[in-house]
């Protein structure tokens, strides 16, 4: 009878460890070749321990090897050398982040069975009653991507085969074009054109192009600081309306061109801009209104037929619900560190599915190494993915986190390891402290010193 039931676990096993082998050989070719992969975690002897895996340990490592502040989760377990890691990146708050991950969500999750991904988001995320603040909604947010790293890693699969394997052989990527002159930005343009990519967000200088302000009145007379920046509207509508025309003049259809409004302009003003960029057909436009003036976006739709995309500063699952089921945008750009991880973010994208609205995650150089990979693993397996911004690593990144996803051809690849495939040297890592880390955001204002939202 004993023998029966070891033959009928190892058949059970065999399509699994078949399915692993597969895997191993799949992926983006020659592209991980050059990069330290991680070592996936092996259960003792080889063998899957089906038993209960309990969490030990969740705590928050910091470090800086780019110059930017991260926040990662790392969650240990009762196996030997079975953990996973995730992104808690909130560059503005990196202190309270690491206070509720230490403090917080290591006594909740202590010997919690570490398989119960969506039980361990849901119970989190109502503990503490008030909840959806930024800053904790990131600490869960690395909680919930490790969770993930480590189911893989039991499965033995990457993570975007446990979310329904690919549906794309690659990740397609954009990157972005500065410039403090139009002819630069076009420059800056044709060099990522040679390196591949196909999609090309074009800024003229900073967000809101405000080298082009002038003296503001307010600095005259004393108000706000020295390093506070100033934003002349008109002087930046005409500047990205020059960028748009000389692009398409340039380069013709061959590129998607997309913009960063990142909030900026009176929502009046935004319209203006964007019905005059209709003609030069943008991929998208990023972000035209604050999420105080959500109730502007019929009226756009009203005037032009732009594509708009729109989401990184959303915290509340509410926030983006009704504006993707009333099709206000075409691209929805949560921050998957800032929703709370890949567990909510699998349920906007669906949902996004259901109105054809596509993905755009939000993934700036202050999303981790770590966050990317889980944009990525998602990237990859839902249908309805758009775009993904990119980035340009430093080589310390792949010292610092070894299993980095890497970009060829504007393409990103992720690494084929089990769970996210990649890992952070703690070692490396510390030697990148967050000593004299800026943790503020500039202010932009109006020339008579009015904030300006963000």
């Amino acid at each position: 009878m004993g023998n029966r039931r070891d033959l009928l676990k190892t058949m059970a096993l065999l399509p699994l460890a078949a399915c692993t082998s597969d895997l191993n050989k799949m992926g983006g070719g020659d592209v991980q070749k050059d990069r330290p992969v991680p070592v996936g975690w092996k259960p003792p002897g080889g063998e899957l321990n089906l038993q209960k895996v309990k969490i030990k340990k969740v705590r928050a490592i910091t470090t800086a090897p780019y110059g930017t502040g991260l926040v990662i989760v790392k969650v240990e377990t009762d196996q030997a050398g079975l953990y996973g890691i995730g992104c808690a990146t909130f560059t503005q708050r990196i202190s309270p982040v690491v206070a509720a991950i230490n403090d917080f969500l290591d006594p909740f999750c202590k010997d919690k069975d570490v398989t119960q991904i969506e039980d361990i988001w849901q119970t989190a995320y109502v503990s503490s009653y008030w909840r959806n603040g930024p800053v904790l909604n990131n600490a869960l947010s690395g909680l919930d991507q490790a969770l993930w790293d480590i189911k893989g890693k039991m499965a033995g699969m990457p993570v975007y085969q446990l979310l329904g394997g690919k549906a794309r052989f690659a990740v397609d990527c954009y990157t972005h074009a500065s410039g403090p002159t139009p002819g630069k930005v076009m420059d800056h343009v044709e060099e990522l054109k040679e390196m591949g990519f196909r999609n090309i967000r074009i800024q003229l200088g900073g967000y809101g192009s405000t080298h082009l302000s002038k003296e503001p009145d307010y600095k005259r007379y004393g108000y706000g600081k020295e390093t506070d920046n100033t934003l002349n509207a008109q002087a930046y509508k005409n500047g990205v309306i020059e960028i748009f025309k000389r692009a398409r003049k340039r380069f013709g259809d061959e590129i998607e061109f997309l913009h960063d409004m990142h909030e900026r302009l009176e929502p009046m003003d935004a319209i203006d801009m964007i019905k005059r960029l209709e003609e030069y057909r943008p991929y998208f436009i990023e972000d035209p209104f604050s999420p105080e003036n959500m109730r502007w976006f019929p009226k756009l739709r009203q005037q032009c037929a732009v594509p708009i995309a729109m989401g990184e500063l959303m915290n509340n699952p509410h926030e983006w619900v009704d504006p993707i089921a009333n099709r206000w945008y075409d691209f929805i750009r949560s921050h998957i560190s800032q929703i709370g991880g890949i567990t909510p973010a699998m349920k906007v994208a669906r949902l996004g599915e259901m109105f054809n609205v596509r993905t755009a995650w939000h993934g700036p150089g202050d999303t981790s190494p770590v966050g990317h990979a889980a944009n990525a693993h998602i990237d990859l397996a839902i249908w309805n993915f758009g775009v993904q911004e990119s980035q340009h690593w430093k080589e310390v990144v792949f010292e610092v986190f070894p299993g980095t996803p890497t970009v060829k051809d504007g393409y990103m690849f992720v690494n084929e390891a089990p769970g996210l495939g990649i890992d952070i040297d703690e070692e490396k890592a510390a030697k990148y402290p967050l000593k004299d880390y800026n943790y503020g955001w500039t202010q932009v204002r109006k020339p008579d010193g009015t904030p300006v939202r963000p």
